[in-house]
């Protein structure tokens, strides 16, 4: 029985898995790819070929190939996509807002309401499903089996920006540029209140809560929950409410409304954060009105993936993307604006 050591770490909203392993002392020489072939649970060895050209492979700090020969001792880190674990997926011609398309990935702009991937509760109606549709119907060159690549996400109330991988080495390729924290995303939100600071980073681990499973609490003493970093930038502020730029530096499952929360100003109208009640209250007569009208206006929480950046797995050049706030979105925008002007 081998004695190398192992560890795993889920990251980046469980979409993909760091995995550490230091080879025993007893360890023959033998190629890289074949070792982890050996050593790696669930994975391919086209998966980890294509870790080890993507560079998600490295051995003692470095990236090497496939034809090194592990030795005692080595310290072998990875990156790798989790296999899906849905047995099956429907195909649904849904309405998808695709912004770019090229052989290894595409953009997708998702809307307000709209499920990333099937889970309980959520088996039909969402991107995946829409997305098989898509590549059954184009020409893949693999007999029609290429399958699109989820490899991060946002909520189903949050609208947005979204990469999705078109072939395995893309998907590996792009899953290691969120591993490392190298993607640029900026997200436009709409929060109670003014902060003090106009500029300024959250750090605080977000786990879940312990008095609702559904809900992200912060734990700034690094206690529970996983390492988060959200900065932040005032863009417009509006007295009760600020419109704000948010980069993610990591990407932990509702990482920004739980940091926004955390720091006093719940996203408008996020109603798992608190933000669904009316806030920063005013004594005249039509405020309450004002505040409930952009509730109605304003499906889920005033959150936005506006823009998207990261090398390209084919090119290896680095490529941007950018939205514009959805209409609804910069409709309350624009009616804070104006019940400022008239106040």
């Amino acid at each position: 029985m081998s004695e190398d050591h192992i560890e795993i770490t889920s990251e980046e909203d469980d979409l993909f898995e760091h995995y550490r392993i230091v080879a025993d002392k007893g360890q023959s020489l033998i190629r890289l790819d074949k070792y982890l072939d050996l050593h790696v649970a669930n994975a391919s060895r086209t998966k980890i070929q294509n870790g080890i050209e993507a560079e998600a492979v490295k051995v003692n700090g470095l990236s090497t190939k496939a034809s090194y020969k592990v030795k005692p001792f080595d310290v072998i880190t990875l990156s790798l996509p989790q296999p899906p674990r849905d047995t099956e997926i429907i195909p649904e011609n849904l309405t998808l807002d695709i912004i770019y398309e090229d052989p290894a990935l595409l953009i997708v702009n998702k809307p307000v309401g709209m499920v990333v991937h099937p889970a309980f509760g959520n088996w039909t109606g969402t991107l995946i499903n829409g997305l098989v549709y898509h590549f059954q119907q184009l020409p893949t060159g693999r007999n029609g089996e290429g399958r699109p690549g989820l490899v991060h996400r946002i909520d189903k109330d949050t609208s947005g920006l979204l990469v999705i991988a078109k072939t395995e080495f893309a998907m590996t390729f792009l899953a290691k540029q969120f591993a490392d924290h190298t993607i640029e995303r900026t997200y436009q939100a709409l929060i109670w209140g003014e902060p003090k600071v106009e500029k300024g980073t959250i750090t605080g681990n977000v786990g879940r809560s312990a008095r609702d499973r559904r809900v992200m609490d912060v734990f700034p003493d690094g206690s529970q929950g996983k390492h988060a970093v959200t900065h932040y930038e005032v863009i417009k502020p509006l007295r009760y409410v600020s419109l704000v730029k948010c980069n993610l530096e990591t990407g932990r499952t509702h990482q920004i409304r739980a940091h926004m929360k955390h720091i006093g100003h719940p996203i408008f109208n996020d109603g798992t954060y608190g933000g669904d009640k009316i806030l920063r209250s005013n004594t005249g007569g039509g405020y309450k009105t004002m505040v409930e009208s952009c509730f109605h206006l304003l499906p889920g929480q005033a959150l936005h993936a506006k823009s998207l950046g990261f090398i390209h797995p084919l090119t290896k050049e680095w490529i941007q993307f950018d939205t514009e706030l959805p209409p609804n979105f910069q409709a309350v925008v624009e009616k804070w604006e104006n019940y400022l002007n008239y106040e």
